[in-house]
């Protein structure tokens, strides 16, 4: 077992993980925040996306000892201490960009680093820029006027 250190959700934690432990393992199991999601386990679904020093990451793809002494921020890290809603959290409950749910907080996470480093997109680049995030259930409309309505509602 490794001790590795690392900042999530703007806390510094301290844990135990073999060094094959994936980083989305370690965030469910070690530190029990269970919003990042295992779909697939082989980087394809997109649902264990978190921010890696304020980058979109796969999590499934990555691992702890790998994220020693970096930030991570997931799904639970981007409301506000009030329990506000991030404006791209806000925007998919307004615009119905989910059903189950399973994806949304990966679609999410991906959709605020689009914004933060892409800016605001059109219909067609939100959809390849979320190409990597596969939602089951809807037809994927509702989802990019979500990011687009977050989009906005993210400008400064």
């Amino acid at each position: 077992m490794t001790t590795i250190t690392l900042k999530v959700n703007g806390k510094t934690v301290t844990g135990e993980a073999d060094p094959s432990t994936l980083l989305v393992q370690f965030i469910r199991e070690t530190l029990r925040l269970t919003g990042t999601h295992v779909g697939c386990d082989t980087a394809q679904c997109g649902a264990c996306t978190v921010h890696v020093d304020g980058r979109a990451v796969k999590s499934c793809n990555m691992l702890a000892v790998q994220a020693a002494g970096r930030e991570v921020t997931t799904i639970e890290g981007l409301a506000a201490a009030d329990g506000t809603l991030h404006p791209m959290q806000a925007a998919f409950r307004a615009c119905h960009g989910l059903q189950c749910g399973f994806c949304t907080p990966g679609m999410v996470m991906s959709a605020v680093d689009l914004v933060q480093h892409h800016g605001c997109h059109s219909e067609s680049q939100v959809r390849e820029a979320l190409e990597g995030n596969i939602c089951r259930c809807t037809g994927y409309q509702n989802i990019v006027a979500a990011v687009q309505q977050g989009a906005a509602a993210m400008k400064p």
